[in-house]
């Protein structure tokens, strides 16, 4: 278990506070939070930064962005505060200099990645990229797909959004099972995947990237599912060995969406592009209209701790 790492270990109670922000907009937000507030839209891209801006003690870097830059970092000596504003963190994990405190804006996406999950479980149950598929070509195709009522779920990832998949498949009247990275109430352990696997028709993953996840779906994994079982990856695509899987859905064996891929972005040409039972989205599980105004929430609530000296919410990584 991390530390708790308070506000007061970012700046002190009468220091001015200095945060670098992606945006305008959002370093408009923060400026208004407090007098003792100083907020710069600085761009990581245009390199590092100068001035006061080179005094901060929080960064909020982009969304979506690489992950740090040696030289970047090496510009901000007060840095003690890498805020982000996804829920991923694996970018920056274990990339931060001594005395740097790494949080993420989990809950954030919480519901549009759930949402995601569960709009790709049912269109792929249902079979709606065929349909789609005939239609872009003109053509009226009946057939008959599989229901997602009354299946057996597993959902690889207990967290927050794992727990949110499961209360919106609840009315659905599945069979739920959810897996963590240990055993406890109402949660099995990922030690008990061989067991749990051959029971279920649809395996949804949200799992973090740690070393013990990267890679977790393996030829092994996706043997131990049930024929025409369904791959669900609404985590990240080093999760899954590519390979493997596509080895599964070009024998026809295996199901799988997939908002996530590795590579990512997928290249032009790739094999997964044309893989048969296999429903692809680029990454946009989070990407609803509302996420970006979560995420800032996110970061206002971070930083108002901050200023009172409160221990800090979603700490990823501590010094």
């Amino acid at each position: 278990m991390a530390p708790e790492i308070r506000g007061t270990d970012v700046v002190g109670p009468d220091e001015t506070l200095t945060v670098l922000l992606p945006t305008r907009e959002m370093a408009d937000a923060v400026a208004a939070l407090d007098p003792r507030v100083r907020a710069f839209p600085v761009d990581a891209g245009d390199g590092p930064p100068a001035g006061e801006a080179a005094q901060a003690q929080v960064w909020v870097p982009a969304f979506g962005g690489a992950r740090p830059v040696p030289d970047f970092l090496a510009a901000l000596p007060r840095l003690r505060l890498v805020q982000l504003l996804s829920a991923g963190a694996e970018q920056f994990a274990g990339r931060l200099p001594d005395g740097v405190v790494l949080c993420n804006a989990r809950g954030a996406h919480t519901p549009a990645t759930a949402e995601w999950a569960v709009a790709a479980t049912l269109a792929a149950q249902r079979g709606l990229p065929e349909f789609v598929r005939a239609q872009d070509a003109g053509r009226w195709a009946p057939g008959t797909h599989r229901s997602l009522v009354g299946t057996r779920v597993l959902v690889v990832g207990a967290g927050d959004i794992g727990r949110r998949i499961g209360a919106m498949l609840s009315g659905f009247d599945v069979e739920l099972t959810f897996v963590g990275r240990t055993a406890r109430d109402g949660v099995h352990g990922t030690d008990e995947l061989p067991a749990l696997l051959p029971h279920a028709d649809v395996v949804v993953l949200i799992v973090p990237v740690t070393d013990e996840t990267t890679g977790l779906v393996d030829a092994a994994f996706l043997a131990a599912m049930p024929d025409g079982a369904l791959l669900v990856n609404a985590a990240r695509g080093v999760v899954v060995d590519t390979g493997a899987l596509l080895a599964e859905l070009t024998a026809g064996r295996l199901r799988a969406a997939l908002d996530v891929t590795d590579p990512e972005p997928l290249p032009e040409g790739h094999p997964l592009w044309s893989a048969p039972g296999l429903l692809l989205t680029p990454h946009v599980g989070g990407a609803v209209p509302d996420s970006g105004a979560r995420a800032q929430a996110a970061v206002l609530a971070q930083l108002r701790r901050v200023l009172a000296g409160e221990p800090l919410a979603d700490v990823v990584d501590a010094y």
